[in-house]
């Protein structure tokens, strides 16, 4: 009996709590972040961590790893802005589960404003009777919006179009029809596939269409020369961050070039940051010891 609660003790996952207060985990997040900024960055992850179950047995560097790049990317972990989640993945390979890097659309417009080549930049869902024409070989759409917006939400989304015109005048323009992002979203999300009802393709259909409708269109035809914020964005994004700063496709074990074609498959749950009074006292008790409030 001795025996066998020594194992079940060994293979517990060390507390999120703890493995911040390691030396050398304080170290690199103040390193990285440091000051006002760095408490903020430690309450939003162990609140994300109290509040999400499924996120709290993942591995504790991947979370740490996945949350520092959004925040050398200046984005805000918030779910209600949506600009990037932290999301609990199953890793075959390690055996473990982790914390997957993920953009939304916003964060990948939000990217596009800061790097100031933009003179616009748009993304849509076009609805029934709007389409009046889509030329793919010159790119020339015609469409006439629904006028009254309440009609407008409840009319039915036939595709989505998506285009950006440089400070230069270079412009892009595409579009999809539902049904080809229906086939994109099958064939690259293994939880939309299963329809267990947890995947964001589920959950936001349009805001995962949105993003993907993004990543096509900056990463074939945006400068990635001089825009290495976005580079670094559209390579990590579905990516678990390793320690060395690598990344590793959980869901695609081949380094994919073209980025733009993967979708995660499987995306079960967007981090919370809502704090329930107990949750919150417990972030301002682990966060003293961080910036040495003890």
């Amino acid at each position: 009996m001795e025996v066998k609660n020594s194992l079940v003790k060994a293979n517990q996952k060390q507390t999120f709590s703890a493995f911040l207060a390691q030396d050398a985990m304080k170290k690199k997040i103040n390193e990285m972040v440091g000051g006002e900024k760095g408490q903020q960055f430690v309450t939003s992850i162990i609140s994300a961590v109290s509040t999400n179950p499924q996120l709290a047995e993942c591995d504790n560097a991947s979370i740490v790893s996945a949350a520092l790049l959004g925040q050398a990317l200046n984005l805000s972990p918030s779910p209600q802005l949506g600009q990037f989640y932290l999301v609990p993945f199953n890793d075959n390979k390690r055996g473990c589960k982790v914390a997957q890097f993920q953009i939304g659309y916003k964060g990948y417009i939000q990217l596009a404003i800061r790097s100031g080549q933009y003179k616009k930049l748009n993304v849509l869902a076009i609805k029934e009777g709007e389409l009046i024409k889509y030329d793919p070989l010159d790119e020339d759409i015609e469409v006439k919006l629904i006028e009254n917006e309440e009609e407008r939400e409840k009319a039915e989304t036939i595709g989505y179009y998506a285009m950006f015109e440089y400070l230069n005048g270079f412009r892009k323009t595409i579009y999809w029809s539902k049904q080809r992002m229906e086939a994109h979203a099958l064939k690259y999300s293994m939880g939309y596939r299963a329809k267990k009802g947890y995947t964001f393709w589920e959950k936001d259909f349009d805001g995962m269409a949105y993003k993907t409708m993004l990543r096509q269109l900056i990463s074939k035809w945006g400068i990635m020369s001089i825009d290495l914020t976005m580079q670094k964005a559209l390579e990590s994004d579905m990516a678990v961050i390793n320690d060395n700063g690598t990344y590793d496709y959980v869901d695609n074990n081949e380094m994919v070039n073209e980025v733009i074609e993967t979708e995660n498959q499987e995306q079960p749950v967007e981090v919370k940051q809502e704090e329930t009074q107990q949750n919150k006292v417990e972030t301002e008790k682990n966060t003293d010891f961080f910036f040495g409030n003890n």
